[in-house]
């Protein structure tokens, strides 16, 4: 065998098995069915993985610019939040409207991060999980919370010790109504006012949040005097409430409205407004009493920011030298809430108390309306426009169909309204036209009757 002839012999071989091979091939066409179970298990693994943490969605209010009330829109955010050692995660029911989110809607609350961000400073809802460390709050729990910003959602991560427990019988619309406005009325009350039987207080804003808290906890101390300011419509219910001199503030002068009653003066002011109220407010202290300011609510003019009001706010800041203070033997206070939220051994000793006076049927957050996330707009308008008693609440249940279809309806109702009240309004000014010529006319005829006479009388002269 030659040398060439071997590898040919070789190949020859190989062919040979290779024709011999597909005998066996049905082997290999057989799946192999052995790792599958592996695979099932990893690929249903992954699938259960990617629900909690990718596919988690939930539905949040975000601020999306300073502005009108359409910077505050509803969006989807994705992912399930952290939580961190010492937080918890709330599955929120209802949200708390303050002015203090009106205020930071046109950029006039330094609390709130710049947008885009989450309003929101007090929520109620149902721990849903907790973080490493936390002891004294389970799942399940009911709880209201209390934070700087970013409750206006449907789940918030939060740190336990801003949550308080519900009591029993409190709805979620009243355990979200509670923290923000019952806090700043009772610590200005009794931790600065320090407030005794027999004294007087003054009131602004009477019917809203914080001045019905305030109201509530004035009727804790045997004798005190409640003056509330607040328009003529509101004056019944904050009577029934415990406003003892309602005083409508948009007809007359709550100064001397005040003065009538108690020539001296009030022992504690609950100042809201800021700018030149603050002022009044101050010489309207008996001596020893005490002016708390807590709100420049002045500088809140329409749905965007005013810079005339907020200059003109500025303009009138009260200001005052400690000599005066002295001489005049009355003091100045200053509270805000939201600096306080590093101090919260202080508020929760405040809320203890306050839920205290809640189990003993003392104290009741007044709810006035409950709104979807989704009309959101419309709340905040509610209470800008001064037209809520009480609480506005947001409620995180989607709004039913039913009820979206309507909103429309009610859109072009507020259209055709205004415009009934503009053809109204041309009518006037058309109809006061008209008198005014009919005036005009009036004073001509007697000019024309003087006329004529002067002119008889030189008709004879011409004649002579």
């Amino acid at each position: 065998m030659s040398g060439e002839d071997a590898p040919a012999e070789q190949q020859n071989a190989v062919d040979q098995k290779q024709e011999t091979k597909p005998a066996e091939e049905p082997k290999a066409e057989t799946p192999k069915t052995e790792p599958a179970p592996a695979a099932a298990a990893e690929a249903t693994a992954t699938a259960e993985k990617v629900p909690e943490e990718e596919t988690f969605t939930y539905r949040a209010l975000v601020l999306t610019g300073y502005g009108g009330y359409d910077k505050v829109k509803l969006q989807v955010k994705k992912g399930k939040p952290a939580l961190k050692a010492g937080e918890v995660l709330v599955r929120v029911k209802a949200c708390g409207l303050n002015f203090a989110d009106l205020m930071a809607r046109q950029g006039l609350y330094d609390r709130l991060p710049s947008p885009p961000v989450t309003p929101g400073m007090e929520c109620s809802g149902v721990v849903e999980a907790v973080g490493e460390e936390v002891t004294d709050r389970k799942v399940g729990d009911k709880v209201m919370v209390l934070n700087r910003f970013g409750l206006w959602q449907e789940v918030a991560v939060v740190p336990a010790t801003h949550t308080f427990l519900i009591p029993e019988g409190m709805s979620f619309e009243e355990a979200a109504a509670l923290p923000v406005n019952y806090i700043t009325a009772y610590m200005m009350l009794f931790d600065f006012g320090n407030l005794r039987p027999n004294q007087s207080v003054l009131i602004h804003a009477a019917a809203g949040g914080v001045g019905i808290a305030a109201t509530q906890l004035c009727k804790t101390v045997n004798d005190v005097t409640v003056f509330g300011t607040a328009s003529a419509s509101k004056h019944e219910t904050i009577s029934q409430g415990g406003v003892t001199h309602p005083i409508d503030y948009r007809t007359k002068d709550y100064v001397e409205e005040v003065r009538k009653i108690s020539p001296k003066g009030m022992d504690i002011i609950l100042d809201p407004l800021g700018g030149s109220d603050t002022h009044k407010a101050y010489n309207l202290l008996k001596p020893m009493g005490k002016l708390i300011t807590y709100g420049a609510a002045n500088m809140l003019a329409g749905q965007k920011k005013n810079l005339l009001a907020v200059a003109k706010n500025w303009y009138h800041q009260f200001s005052i030298h400690t000599l005066s203070l002295i001489q005049g033997n009355k003091s100045v206070c200053g509270f805000h809430l939201g600096y306080l939220d590093g101090e919260m051994e202080l508020i929760t000793q405040a809320m203890n108390t306050i839920l205290d006076l809640y189990k003993e049927g003392k104290v009741k957050p007044r709810i006035d309306s409950t709104w979807h996330l989704e009309q959101v707009g419309d709340a905040m308008r509610k209470m800008q426009e001064r037209n809520n008693i009480g609480k506005v609440i947001l409620n995180t249940e989607p709004m039913p169909e039913e009820e979206k279809k309507e909103e429309p309806k009610k859109e072009d109702k507020k259209e055709d309204k205004k415009k009934d009240d503009k053809k109204k309004d041309d009518k006037k000014k058309d109809d006061g036209k008209k008198e005014e010529k009919k005036d005009d006319k009036k004073k001509e005829e007697p000019k024309k009757e003087v006329k004529k006479e002067e002119e008889k009388k030189e008709e004879p002269k011409e004649e002579k």
